[in-house]
């Protein structure tokens, strides 16, 4: 199991967890009579699990899952190197990642070129726009 598959399991098992502690901490008649300091401390389960959840959104590892499906082509890139590559020409050049290890600099200008495209533009791997000729309608 790599590394990203056990950051999805974990903010799986913590969020079914959390989730669970809350639907008991809730159902619970105490709750509502007590201050809520009490309430969480009657209900360690879903202190903790929330307490976890929490500090895992602090980790980034909302980063660590979410991303990758935002950037398909460069997640295979994260669990192969530190360092993330674009081919800008014939040569690799190595650029600055945020310690995820893939860059976004080349799905983005992938992803402007797309929209741009419709209005008969495009854009570099630096992002100057490129006006294209209009098409001629008869």
């Amino acid at each position: 199991m790599n590394s990203l598959e056990q950051a999805e399991v974990l903010l799986i098992v913590v969020s079914v967890c959390t989730a669970t502690g809350a639907w008991n901490w809730l159902i619970d008649p105490e709750t509502q009579k007590v201050s809520f300091l009490t309430s969480l401390w009657n209900h360690p389960f879903f202190t903790i699990s929330c307490i976890t959840l929490i500090g895992l959104f602090f980790a980034g590892i909302h980063k660590r899952v979410v991303a990758p499906s935002m950037y398909p082509l460069h997640a295979v890139c994260s669990e192969r190197s530190r360092g993330a590559f674009s081919a800008s020409g014939a040569s690799l050049t190595p650029l600055i990642n945020d310690g995820f290890s893939f860059n976004h600099d080349v799905s983005i200008a992938a992803r402007c070129r797309t929209i741009l495209a419709e209005y008969n533009m495009s854009c570099d791997d630096t992002g100057k726009l490129i006006l294209k000729p209009r098409p001629h309608v008869q």
